[in-house]
């Protein structure tokens, strides 16, 4: 009897492929995420859910704009059991658990026949979208590779976007059927994203780190293995494994609670400056709010419908197509993210956002006030240059600077406080835009001019930038005490990394003491970047004073000499290119090297190409859209000259009909009197067979 093969986990799957169905998982996350920010804006123009639920009529405004905004109150409590029972339950759990509710929800929405049942129905969905959103990520970037994490990041932001603009087509299309499907079936198509979470999230890893933290050292091993695609044994395996295991010892031993970081009670808050931090973290998803986004995730219909005067029919087309430009200028952003750096980007996209609303306020204006149509047709081209220019920083910077801005102790707290601010000020905008452009009008959109005009200032003067930057070199910038207003600092504001944070660098790596083990140890961390060295060196912000503390200050907790004997057995068995001692970095590393690109010494830069080619799409839009429109009204006035002709032409053949009806009887009764002997005249010969009449005597 031929022995059965062992049972292989997760179905065979191994490195790449293995990190491609996490993959799946966490994306089809974020596209269920963006799909329901989506999904409610097509749901709240159609008449027969406005009818069933009692919400028809402007005195119903401030009702249905509580029923839209709630939801973001249940993914706001949703965030916070995801950062207190969350790391209990782990992040495979976490998921499940969030997409339960997630189905409960669904069901008691796509059911609903009552106001009360629906608006259970967006909180139960809300607190399991919370969960998941707050989770999904966290899994993916503990799981994947170390090359593939920052794509993967960028690729999850774009399907978030895929989801969104799914939705406006679905909604587009329902837009031509009447009745309850059009609303009930794009809430029930969710169920295809909670098929897709429950049929892989199950089966799939759980995170190493989180094993890790709850001693379960064993299971991570193996988990990296098949991550890696290595044996067990492995000393890239390995490596990991103790690089995972001090980050979670020193989180342990450095975390800080949140009444110590209010009160300033601890040293390291002080020295770190971890409170200004937190609150510039926090203060890029208020931005993001505040800067107008889920007027128009969520009511972009309603606003062309109520501000332009498009038909519904039209605004749900129009929403559909700036869904696509928005996911293809959102996902050009990755192209700028590095070179621009955080706080170019955060700029270029609120001056952006800044113009979009001056101009859209200005035309409206005028559009209303002097009955101008063609005003609010020219205002469409705006609102779609508004989701370009969002798209290109503001909706992936306030996800990526809370966690690159925060120490290492601070990472979690960091991430819980961001969530909570984005969904409570995402509350505040969705409760007050239906109430704001029903009893304000065009100057509705004042506000949202004046919160873009004060934000840039806000990024120019106090945000510090940190793309090219180690975790390392903020822990030491906060720790120099640096002035509130950073552009006085030219290192704190330059997108490339900074030469002092460079030349510390290579100092620390001279100081290490033991040739031998120095070069190892540089060969080890050049080849496979493992930051040993830099967790466990020190760093001086003057080389002829002190020496003072930088990034991790936590000595090798393990053996060093049994760390230095697998590194030279790993040189030994792999043969990595730093293997021989010719081969290695010469001490402090290589110099940075700036390489050129293969561009034209005088042209566009890529910015500037990139603004130019959505300015050309949006007046590209904007033609289309007052093409169509023209077709529309000469189609609408056919139709109504139809509907006008009709009766008319009917009418007047009504009374010919009658005329002639007339002239018969007329012709008719002559005929019969034949007075004018027009048939009975002496030109007709008398029939031979007629009676002779009697001679007449004389």
């Amino acid at each position: 009897m031929a022995k059965s093969s062992p049972k292989q986990p997760f179905f065979g799957f191994r490195g790449g492929w293995l990190t491609f169905w996490i993959t799946v998982a966490c994306a089809t996350d974020m596209t269920l995420f963006g799909y329901d920010q989506g999904v409610f804006s097509g749901v709240v123009v159609t008449q027969d859910f406005l009818k069933l639920h009692n919400l028809v009529g402007p005195t119903k405004t401030n009702l249905l704009a509580t029923v839209t905004a709630i939801y973001d109150i249940g993914c706001f409590f949703g965030a916070v059991i995801a950062f207190t029972i969350g790391e209990r339950l782990g992040r495979k759990k976490a998921i499940l658990l969030g997409t339960v509710i997630m189905s409960i929800g669904t069901v008691i929405k796509v059911s609903s026949y009552s106001l009360q049942q629906m608006i259970v129905g967006r909180i139960v969905l809300g607190i399991g979208n919370g969960i998941n959103t707050a989770t999904a990520p966290i899994w993916q970037t503990e799981t994947a590779q170390a090359k593939w994490r920052g794509k993967l990041v960028i690729l999850e932001m774009a399907m978030n976007i895929a989801g969104f603009c799914l939705v406006n087509w679905i909604n587009y299309g329902l837009s031509f059927v009447a009745g309850s499907v059009a609303w009930r079936f794009p809430l029930a198509f969710q169920f295809v994203f909670i098929f897709v979470l429950f049929a892989t999230v199950p089966w799939l890893p759980e995170s190493p780190r989180w094993l890790i933290a709850h001693g379960r050292v064993e299971e991570a091993t193996d988990i990296l293995a098949c991550i890696e695609d290595k044996p067990t044994a492995s000393p890239v395996v390995t490596a990991q494994l103790h690089e995972i295991q001090y980050s979670v010892n020193y989180e342990r031993e450095h975390t800080i609670k949140w009444k110590d970081i209010l009160l300033r009670r601890n040293k390291d808050t002080a020295d770190t400056k971890t409170l200004r931090r937190l609150l510039l973290g926090a203060n890029t998803q208020l931005m993001q709010q505040f800067g107008g986004i889920n007027i128009m995730s969520y009511y972009m219909p309603t606003v062309l419908i109520n501000s332009v005067g498009l038909t519904e029919s039209m605004a749900r087309l129009l929403s559909a197509c700036n869904a696509v430009s928005y996911l293809i200028f959102s996902s050009a952003a990755v192209l700028l993210v590095e070179r621009w750096g955080r706080r170019g980007l955060m700029l270029l996209s609120t001056a952006g956002q800044l113009l979009s609303f001056l101009v859209i306020t200005i035309l409206l204006r005028y559009a209303v006030d002097d009955k101008k149509e063609v005003l609010g047709s020219a205002s469409i081209a705006f609102f779609f240059f508004y989701f370009i220019s969002f798209g290109v920083g503001m909706l992936g910077v306030p996800w990526l600077y809370p966690t690159e801005v925060n120490s290492l102790p601070m990472r979690t707290k960091g991430a819980a406080l961001a969530t909570g601010t984005n969904w409570i000020t995402n509350f505040i905008v969705v409760e007050i835009t239906p109430i704001g452009i029903q009893n304000l009008g065009w100057r509705f959109w004042i506000v949202w001019t004046v919160t873009n005009a004060l934000f840039l200032p806000v990024i120019y003067f106090f945000y510090p930038e940190t793309a090219n930057r180690k975790l390392e070199d903020m822990d030491a910038y906060f720790r120099e005490n640096p002035s509130v207003i950073v552009i006085k600092d030219k290192d704190a504001t330059m997108a490339k990394r900074p030469e002092k944070y460079v030349l510390q660098d290579q100092e620390d790596m001279q100081r290490e003491e033991g040739i031998g083990s120095e070069k190892v140890l540089s060969a080890f961390n050049w080849g496979i970047h493992l930051a040993a060295s830099q967790s466990i060196t020190s760093q001086t912000t003057n080389p002829h004073e002190k020496r003072q503390p930088r990034g991790l200050t936590r000595p090798y907790e393990g053996n060093p000499t049994e760390r230095d004997d697998y590194l030279r057995k790993y040189i030994e068995r792999e043969k990595p290119p730093a293997a021989m001692p010719q081969d290695m970095p010469p001490r402090g590393g290589y110099e940075p090297v700036q390489y050129k690109r293969n561009l034209p010494a005088k042209g566009f830069r890529p910015g500037i190409l990139l603004l130019g080619m959505g300015a050309v799409m949006s007046y590209g839009w904007y033609k289309l859209i007052g093409g169509m429109r023209e077709a529309n009204e000469l189609g609408r006035e056919k139709m109504w000259a139809r509907i006008n002709l009709i009766p008319l032409l009917q009418a007047e053949e009504d009374r010919d009909q009658v005329r002639r009806y007339l002239a018969d009887q007329k012709r008719e009764k002559e005929l019969l009197g034949d007075n004018a002997k027009v048939y009975n005249s002496d030109r007709f010969v008398r029939p031979t067979f007629a009676v002779t009449p009697p001679p007449t005597t004389n």
